[in-house]
């Protein structure tokens, strides 16, 4: 009898019995859910108690709780408006005001020190010996100062050490620097259209214009300083991840330097810098939080006046822990959605 008659008669081994899909206990799907499902009401369940005996416990003391005071007059003013806001307006509109000035530092601290830390980054690969010893020294200075200390240094050369309004730094007569700030020109509408809005010293104040305030420069600086040193070290390491291989195949092509970072380095860098960069914006945002040292009324500074006042503590930092929160995840998820499309580009 031939092999393969043979073979054709030896019955097929079945195939192994693969565990039922369902709610079998058996299966490890459904084992993981119900210890998924009773982790997620123990939880719940310890939220709800610590909300009962807290409710409880401040009841017994006479504390008031509720969130009926957001709409309740503020009774005082704050600094710096991206929105209109007078004393006799609510607390909700107080707590808006102070996370628009959250965002508005974080934002624009996200963009400069993601610029400021690129270019140190990028020098440390420079040919030129003082331009690699400069930034080497940036990021072992600025990281390792802490943020606060940081923040009164730069609030004090800007209040101390800047010229008078009525002797203010100069740059083509459109933009002013002194004590009271920064001040440079801004589109401006009125009954005509759109124009640009020139500052001028006008006695002894600057007049027209937008105006940044010493606190909002302090914390700017300070945020952008601090967090650029740590993704410079960000973009040295993606950009000494990338294969030796790659460059000397760009410079066999005859790239130059730029072509090289900008083509092939660059790209495959980016790759192995999404998810650390990450972590530096999310930092950046919740460092905002120290601004209330220098006196720059954002979402925390807002929230211990009202606490202050209202005596509403457990509701204040309610508000400024959800508002972290939603602003981490919001970043994060940006984040992951931009590195997905980036990856989606790449692929073949």
């Amino acid at each position: 009898m031939s092999e393969k008659r043979a073979a054709a008669l030896i019955p097929a081994r079945p195939a192994p019995a693969r565990p039922r899909a369902g709610w079998s206990w058996h299966h490890p799907a459904t084992r993981a859910r119900v210890w998924q499902l009773l982790a997620l009401l123990g939880v719940v369940a310890l939220l709800g108690w610590l909300v009962y005996n807290t409710q409880a416990n401040m009841a017994a003391r006479g504390i008031r709780s509720g969130w009926d005071f957001l709409g309740q007059t503020a009774g005082f003013d704050i600094g710096e408006q991206p929105i209109a806001f007078e004393s006799t307006d609510t607390y909700w509109r107080a707590f808006l005001v102070g996370l628009l000035n959250t965002l508005r530092v974080a934002l624009a601290g996200i963009v400069l020190s993601t610029l400021l830390g690129a270019l140190v980054g990028v020098g440390r690969f420079s040919r030129n010996l003082p331009v690699r010893a400069l930034c080497r020294g940036y990021v072992e200075v600025f990281r390792n100062v802490p943020l606060l200390v940081q923040l009164l240094v730069w609030y004090l050369l800007l209040v101390e050490y800047l010229p008078d309004t009525t002797e203010a730094w100069t740059w083509g007569q459109s933009v002013f620097l002194s004590k009271s700030g920064l001040v440079l020109p801004f589109p401006q509408h009125g009954t005509e259209g759109w124009h640009w809005s020139v500052p001028a010293i006008d006695g002894f104040a600057i007049d027209g214009g937008a105006a940044l305030s010493p606190e909002f420069l302090a914390v700017l600086a300070g945020l952008t300083f601090y967090t650029a040193a740590f993704i410079a070290e960000v973009v040295r390491a993606g950009i000494a991840a990338v294969p030796r291989g790659q460059i000397e195949a760009a410079q066999s092509i005859a790239l130059s330097r730029w072509q090289t970072l900008r083509l092939v380095t660059g790209p495959q860098a980016l790759r192995v810098m999404a998810p650390p960069l990450t972590n530096q914006y999310l930092n950046l945002t919740k460092n905002s939080s120290l601004a209330v040292a220098v006196g720059y009324p954002d979402l925390v500074s807002i929230a211990n006046t009202s606490l202050n006042q209202t005596g509403r503590a457990l509701e204040c930092i309610a508000i400024v822990m959800a508002v972290y929160l939603t602003l981490s995840l919001a970043t994060a998820l940006l984040m992951s959605r931009l590195d997905q499309r980036d990856l989606a580009r790449q692929e073949p």
